[in-house]
């Protein structure tokens, strides 16, 4: 999210400065692009730049392109195909990775500078709003509803539109701040996720180093985790408190509700004595299959940075599966 942020103040900086600035915009992908729908970059005419469209030969090409419309007055937008294979006929990219991007091109003029300003607000503040961009230019105003987000359709150059979500989109809320939350919270905060932390041990040492979570709750119990954490399919959950009685709290004050992803910190002899003792008691099997336990990939992780990646790992796996 900081890198972000640091892209749209690159552009509100150059139009305050009245420096000619260009805003480079994934609309679309499909394979292995290296550039996702949402990607982008800004490049001044002073040569400061921003952001990544996905790197390579490519992306030192658009730089290339936006730096030399920049010595000129034109301000019309266009739309390139790049295709990552040497064998196109048309549009290569020079990458051989396979698959293509949709590539805006669009010179940022004064009368963008509101929906700028606007979006270093919201992503300063935490907050959500949904970014479009049309040949009307760019607009930014409140969230889009739930749907397939980023959205992108294209009849023509002069008749297309672009819309997604920006801010925190995604949620995670670790159960437990010890050395593992304090790894993880870590990790997921540079890849955009908003961060919850919760705990029911006052003062504890790691809440305190904290520094990357959002938010952070002290729980007189981990039975108020029903009331704390509400379903939702951009909320990723992962219990990792100190032992096995607390975990069991919170697992079941979690147990009915709905998320993207629900992990378990523990062993596999652990996992197995809990899961079974919910079964005995008639707690319904599809219940437990949904929850990822032992958390995370299995890399023969040890230390709690290692598990923190483990963990990573899987969540983005988990996020990125309908793509």
């Amino acid at each position: 999210m900081n890198k972000q942020l640091r892209t749209w103040q690159l552009i509100n900086e150059a139009l305050e400065r009245d420096l000619p600035v260009m805003l480079l915009y994934v609309l679309q992908s499909h394979g292995s692009s290296p550039g996702r729908p949402g990607f982008f970059m800004a490049v001044n005419a002073a040569g400061g730049m921003e952001g990544s469209i996905g790197g390579g030969m490519m992306e030192h090409k658009f730089v290339e392109m936006a730096k030399e419309r920049l010595q000129h007055a034109a301000e019309e937008d266009t739309i390139r195909k790049q295709v990552h294979n040497k064998n196109a006929v048309k549009d290569q990219s020079g990458m051989i990775c396979s698959g293509e991007q949709t590539i805006l091109l669009h010179r940022v003029l004064p009368e963008d500078a509101p929906a700028i300003q606007n979006i270093i607000a919201c992503l300063q503040q935490l907050r959500q709003g949904g970014l479009q961009l049309s040949p009307e230019g760019l607009h930014f105003g409140d969230s889009f509803a739930a749907g397939k987000l980023p959205y992108f359709d294209m009849v023509s150059e002069e008749d297309w539109v672009y819309q997604e979500n920006i801010g925190y989109t995604v949620h995670l809320f670790i159960v437990g701040g010890g050395h593992c939350a304090l790894a993880l919270s870590r990790l997921m905060n540079s890849m955009g996720f908003y961060i919850h932390v919760f705990d029911d041990r006052p003062e504890l040492h790691t809440v305190l180093q904290n520094e990357y979570a959002h938010e952070k709750h002290t729980l007189p119990d981990y039975s108020g985790l029903r009331e704390a954490i509400p379903a939702g399919n951009q909320h990723y959950v992962v219990v990792m408190t100190f032992g096995y009685r607390t975990d069991d709290i919170a697992i079941r004050a979690l147990l009915d509700r709905k998320f993207k992803y629900f992990g378990v910190l523990g062993s596999k002899s652990k996992i197995e004595q809990m899961f079974n003792a919910y079964m005995e008691e008639g707690i319904p099997a599809a219940q437990l299959y949904n929850i990822y336990a032992p958390v995370g990939l299995a890399i023969n992780s040890h230390t709690p940075e290692e598990i923190a990646i483990s963990i990573a790992a899987e969540i983005i796996q988990v996020k990125n599966q309908d793509e």
